[in-house]
């Protein structure tokens, strides 16, 4: 059994919270935008099918909500209690950026969230529209600040050294490091992705449980829709993030392709199979397409990459697990290109709610966009190391001084009270979504003889209130 440090439960207890976290905030991002584009499309056509949906996917969107912020909340103290010396080192630029994105986009967020989830009878349609799109923009510009943040640890800029501190010295080259574009980028298309496969999901359940109604199909043909147009898009999205890594990250892209040594007069292979060893400093089983890789990586049939022995033993990530979640996420991103192909030409055949492998194939695709989400940071995170700000500080050196027994006992706490928490709101969730979609009745505006949604705390029960009669008689 391998000898276990108290860095190493650190790195699984972060890792098992931001995996944990990373699910929610991607489906309110994707939620968010798909809850605006339904009630403008309700607004426009006047079809009551889009604000069916709205009122369908509203509940989901406060469930998955409450729990993003929940799980975020333990992210932030982690900052303080684990990585302690990471917080010293560089927390005059990872500090302000975590509160522009309070001030930005959370206030922004929660300010507009209440009449979003409760004033649909309260307000008037047009600035209703406009509070469902200040939460889809607060969640866009979360994501903003948040990865500017990650990016800035992944390629770092704009900042000076002095007494062992991290000093900023332009916010411009900060925000806007290297890969921040690519990033932002990527994760955004990645949120709308994972949701289009959970509403595809959802619709091809109840389909294939006859409940074939306009609802559902609709919900079925916008997810495919969405597929269609931006699986592609990602794909090109993500060939340009991995040319911006090689430039900037040369160690994570030879481990993400188990590539060790380069050899004279050859190009690079694109490795399909191989368990990376990275004591025997090789990839054992490998099977590859030759020359592929450097068609890929440099866009030249002979073209070179940093191999992982160019590197110092201590510097390189570790190609064991970074080379197969690549993959996975690779792996996924082409079956969801796959689906939205199969969606078009069932379309053009009529048959696009009716096929029954189809709709098989996109119910287990349904979480396919979150594992490719997870997969996706642990490339990112795992290839970073050894270093938590890259070429800067080594993660060994961020981390807080703790025992085994207290990193063990708290590692122990978070997967007993995650499973059990976020077990119920995930099975909740489900549950939702199980439900059929039902044609959204007004909810009663309050005022008098209205109970249950008052506009005046008197006026919810049944009998009317008479002050007279709860006052005392002078006459008695």
């Amino acid at each position: 059994m391998p000898d276990i440090s108290a860095l190493d439960l650190a790195r699984v207890q972060f890792a098992f919270t931001v995996s944990f976290h990373i699910i929610f905030p991607s489906i309110t991002i994707g939620l968010a935008s798909y809850l605006f584009v339904l009630e403008a499309m309700w607004l426009k056509t006047g079809s009551e099918v889009y604000k069916d949906l709205y009122h369908y996917w509203l509940k989901i969107f406060g469930v998955n909500f409450g729990m993003g912020v929940v799980s975020g909340l333990v992210m932030a103290y982690q900052f303080g209690t684990n990585w302690s010396g990471f917080s010293a080192f560089a927390g005059s630029i990872t500090g302000p950026l975590l509160t522009y994105e309070v001030l930005t986009a959370f206030f922004l967020e929660a300010g507009f969230l209440g009449v979003m989830m409760f004033g649909w009878s309260r307000v008037g349609p047009g600035l209703h529209l406009l509070s469902t799109a200040m939460v889809a923009l607060g969640t866009l510009i979360s994501a903003t600040w948040i990865l500017a943040s990650n990016s800035w640890m992944q390629t770092p800029q704009g900042f000076e050294i002095a007494d062992g501190i991290v000093i900023p010295t332009d916010w411009w080259q900060i925000i806007f490091n290297p890969s921040f574009p690519y990033r932002l980028v990527h994760m955004s298309i990645a949120a709308f992705l994972a949701t289009a496969l959970m509403v595809g999901a959802a619709g091809a359940w109840h389909l294939l449980r006859s409940q074939n109604t306009l609802a559902v199909r609709t919900m079925l043909s916008m997810a495919m829709w969405m597929l269609l147009i931006v699986a592609p898009i990602q794909a090109l999205v993500g060939d340009f993030h991995g040319l911006n890594t090689l430039k900037h990250q040369p160690a994570k892209i030879a481990a993400m392709e188990g590539h060790w040594q380069n050899h004279e007069g050859e190009g690079v292979p694109l490795l399909l199979f191989g368990l990376p060893d990275m004591q025997k400093e090789t990839t054992r089983f490998a099977v590859g397409i030759p020359h592929l890789g450097s068609l890929i990586l440099t866009h030249s049939w002979d073209g070179k990459i940093p191999a992982l022995k160019d590197f110092p033993p201590e510097d390189r990530p570790n190609a064991r697990i970074i080379f197969w979640s690549f993959r996975i996420m690779v792996g996924l991103g082409l079956l969801m290109i796959t689906l939205g192909l199969w969606s078009l030409w069932l379309r053009r055949k009529d048959r696009l709610y009716t096929h029954k492998w189809f709709l098989r194939f996109s119910l287990w695709m349904g979480p396919a966009g979150v594992v490719a989400i997870l997969a996706g940071w642990f490339t990112t995170e795992v290839g970073r190391q050894p270093w938590v700000v890259y070429g800067i500080m080594r993660t060994a050196d961020a981390v807080s001084s703790h025992d085994i027994a207290t990193l063990a006992g708290s590692l122990t706490l978070f997967v007993l009270v995650y499973l059990f928490v976020f077990g119920i709101g995930i099975g909740y969730l489900l549950h939702l979504m199980r439900l059929p979609v039902q044609h959204a009745v007004p909810e009663p505006e309050g005022g008098p003889g209205q109970s249950k949604q008052p506009m005046r705390p008197l006026s919810a029960p049944d009998a009317p209130f008479s002050l007279e009669a709860h006052l005392p008689n002078p006459k008695e």
